[in-house]
């Protein structure tokens, strides 16, 4: 390829540099800011100075068109002639390309097919620091195939940002790879800070900031908004403003519209865009721009099994990319619609998708790859666990990867469709069940739900098939083109719920406008949807808004419980549920689908295992009162209790958590017999308790905590275990002779005396009742000889014989 004169953008005089630079080391950096022709011009001179093709990769569809348009029309050629570009959907390319833009999912698929890339001398990454998913994993699965097919193909990664440490190293391997810069020739920027009104919406907030920058500068405005929808508003807001056309500009217009937009205006123009125009794009004639400050990124809700995109807050790269833009070609002024003071706050750089979308897909390309973990490649950033074994769990579901992992032959084909494997799989199982056609429609409107304003896709698929606007209808016809042609019976939930089996919804009550997903997820109907009649939903999209713990349902049509258990057959499940409810067992058979209930009956012969489960849980939440506790079994409980605390083991621990461990060794006989509640109220708990004794040490329970213990009287007093140290109530006059206080569990532990009078009150309380007989039995004796005259109050109680009753032969005092 002979280079033409080429424009005086900044990396034109370090073109011969970077050349060389990849020549020499086969991989390199170019860290360059927007508008310095890294996109455009380094392509060409890469192109002259190699005899293969040069594949750029860009993140969007739109800026592999337009880069490849621009680059066509500095050769002074049509695109397809030595420069070319494939997008999903568009391909033109010829015998002569040299240089073709493609976009980075669609360079995966190409490499799965051709891991060696065969023609190709170098593949351009660009635009890296936008940390796409699709990107991510191209550079990862390029630096497998470089390291083990191809060490001579060279890679050149850009980015806008500085921080290219770790992809140099990746680049690089055990070196890491050159980092060349080149610097913008911006002008300056003055940066405005427009903080939101009270309750005022973005639209609103952004119109009003947009109006200041008209009446305030000269040349076209650039206002990023977050999304289409945001577009279509502010431009309705905007729509009154004398001599300024209003341009859309975002990835779901037609390539037509999109030019418009990439083209000076005959007036002066106001360019509403999403995120297409922050890097990869030059929008010409531009001196002022308007930032919302927020961006829409692809999220996933793990426990709702709901993904979408979310609207966040851009980073600080993100924005001063964006107000850069602003000073391509001379002087110009940014209005930021937050707070200054909030600049401050806003994260970094970008988050990488891989950390938060679905990653379903990119779980497909690694086993498309042989590496269904991603284990051995050079990641950027490794998949979340999390979140590639959901992909994997889908991609099961699907057929499309085996137990371990592996891809299987229709795997393979759901991916070479190029579509989400969800959308794939509706299209495949679709085209059989309703015909190609009909399936190929539904599937255009899952993967763009802009296509239906409202909630009733039925309705909107009515409308989209009268009106046939062109940008549906060619995708449509792309789709149908993938499969092989057949008829059916057109029937859209059937296709939907193929997509989403999990999203199937049945209403949770008669005439309630919530349901209830398969996946567990509760759904709302918006208020005029026009489905409020239905009992089955299958649920083509769905949001949750922040705040709310259910999710609201924003495309979805009628279906019923036959649909369900067709399209969802692999989650219907046929149990026997045991469970301890409302206080006592529940036995029943289910059959449900995912979280939904179709029927259920009571069981007469439940399973002993989980009957004595549910039983368990029984006691567990209400606790073992359910049992019967008799005075024996509670002092028996006591008992193991003090001679656990005191001797430890090989004596068991008795209380609640410990014994509901063990429940199954101690509660063993009863539970294998009990059915309800009023079984384990008739189980004697002291008689199970005894299963815990250990032997041969059970056989001196009584020696070390008796139950009873002799006193001199005679008489056997039970000992009171609940307290710590067991206590002995006992009448004063039968312990005379004791000088020395009992001790338990081989002398270790000393029990409490409450010493009683006649009327068996206590007198005193003593662990020493040697000190006591000589300190305070004087006192004692003096209080209460005169109120029991019939009764012993003996000096010395060491040398008086015990007794019960009164002291008939007591020696007189």
């Amino acid at each position: 390829m002979k280079l033409p004169e080429l424009p005086d953008l900044p990396v034109r005089g370090r073109l011969d540099h970077i050349v060389g630079t990849l020549t020499e080391r086969g991989a390199a950096v170019l860290v360059a800011p927007p508008g310095t022709g890294k996109t455009t011009l380094v392509p060409l001179a890469l192109a002259a100075a190699t005899t293969g093709r040069v594949l750029v990769a860009e993140p969007r569809r739109l800026a592999a068109r337009a880069a490849a348009a621009r680059m066509a029309a500095l050769l002074g050629e049509q695109v397809g002639e030595q420069v070319g570009y494939s997008v999903r959907g568009d391909r033109r390319v010829g015998a002569r390309t040299r240089v073709e833009v493609v976009t980075s999912g669609l360079l995966v698929r190409r490499l799965q097919g051709d891991p060696e890339l065969d023609g190709v001398d170098v593949v351009v990454l660009d635009e890296c620091h936008e940390r796409h998913l699709d990107a991510d994993l191209l550079l990862a699965l390029l630096l497998d195939a470089r390291a083990g097919l191809r060490p001579d193909i060279k890679v050149l990664a850009t980015s806008a940002t500085v921080a290219a440490g770790r992809l140099s190293a990746l680049l690089g391997g055990d070196q890491d790879a050159p980092v060349v810069e080149v610097h913008g020739r911006a002008y300056p920027v003055d940066l405005t800070y427009v903080p939101p009104l009270p309750r005022e919406r973005v639209a609103a907030h952004v119109a009003r900031a947009t109006r200041a920058a008209l009446a305030s500068t000269a040349g076209d405005v650039l206002v990023f908004l977050p999304g289409a929808a945001e577009i279509r508003w502010t431009a309705e807001l905007l729509a009154n403003e004398p001599d300024v056309d209003l341009v859309p500009l975002h990835g779901r217009l037609s390539a037509a519209s999109q030019d418009t937009a990439l083209r000076r205006g005959a007036r002066r123009r106001v360019v509403l865009s999403t995120a297409v125009a922050e890097s990869s794009l030059t929008v010409p004639g531009v001196r002022a721009v308007v930032d919302s400050g927020l961006a829409r990124v692809p999220r996933i809700d793990r426990g709702r099994g709901l993904s979408g995109l979310a609207t966040v807050r851009v980073s600080a790269a993100v924005a001063e990319q964006r107000a850069g833009r602003a000073g391509r070609e001379g002087p110009g002024h940014t209005w930021r619609c937050w707070p200054e003071y909030e600049h401050s706050t806003l994260p970094a750089y970008p988050e990488p998708e891989i950390r938060s979308a679905d990653l379903t897909r990119l779980a497909l390309e690694l086993a498309c790859w042989g590496t269904p973990d991603g284990t051995g490649l050079a990641w950027w950033d490794a998949p979340p666990h999390g979140g590639l074994s959901a992909g994997r769990s889908v991609l099961r579901a699907l057929g499309a990867v085996t137990a371990d992992g592996a891809v299987t032959e229709r795997g393979r084909r759901i991916a070479q469709l190029g579509l989400h494997p969800r959308l794939a799989r509706a299209l495949l199982d679709g085209a059989a069940e309703v015909g190609t056609r009909a399936a190929a429609e539904v599937v255009t409107v899952l993967d763009d739900d802009t296509h239906t304003p409202g909630v009733d896709l039925v309705t909107g698929l009515r409308a989209l098939r009268r009106d046939r606007p062109p940008r549906w209808l060619r995708e449509v016809d792309r789709l149908s083109r993938l499969v092989a042609a057949s008829d059916g019976t057109d029937d859209p939930a059937l296709v939907v719920a193929l997509a989403h089996p999990e999203r199937l919804a049945r209403r949770r009550g008669p005439g309630s406008t919530s349901y209830l997903m398969v996946g567990g997820t509760a759904a709302t109907l918006p208020p005029g949807s026009g489905l409020a009649d239905a009992e089955w939903l299958a649920v083509a999209s769905a949001t949750r808004d922040p705040g709310r713990s259910d999710a609201r349902i924003r495309l979805a049509a009628v279906a019923d419980e036959q649909l369900a258990r067709r399209a969802a057959a692999n989650l219907l499940v046929t149990e026997e549920q045991v469970a301890w409810v409302d206080g006592d067992v529940v036995a029943r058979r289910v059959e449900r689908l995912g979280a939904i209930v179709l029927s259920e009956h009571a069981l007469r012969d439940p399973d002993r295992q989980l009957l004595s489960a549910a039983l368990l849980h029984g006691l567990a939440s209400s606790g073992l009162g359910l049992l019967r506790w008799d005075e024996e079994a509670l002092a028996l409980r006591q008992r193991l209790d003090f001679l656990h605390r005191t001797l430890g083991a090989p004596w068991p621990p008795v209380d609640d958590e410990s014994l509901l461990a063990t429940a199954d060794t101690w509660l063993g006989p009863e539970l294998a017999t009990a059915r309800r509640r009023t079984d384990l109220g008739r189980v004697d708990a002291g008689q199970a308790l005894r299963r815990l004794l250990p032997w041969p040490e059970a056989t001196r329970l009584d020696e070390l905590a008796p139950e009873r213990l002799p006193v001199p009287s005679g008489s056997r007093p039970r000992l009171d275990y609940s307290t710590d140290p067991p206590v002995l109530a006992v009448k004063v006059q039968e312990v005379f002779g004791w000088t020395d206080t009992p001790r338990l569990a081989d002398g270790r532990v000393s029990i409490l005396l409450h010493l009683l009078s006649p009327a068996q009150r206590p007198v005193a309380v003593t662990a020493d009742l040697a000190s006591f007989w000589r300190t305070g039995w004087p006192q004692v004796r003096a209080d209460l000889r005169g109120r029991y005259p019939k009764h012993a109050w003996p000096e010395d109680p060491t040398t008086v014989a015990a007794h019960r009753g009164t002291a008939r032969n007591a020696p007189r005092t």
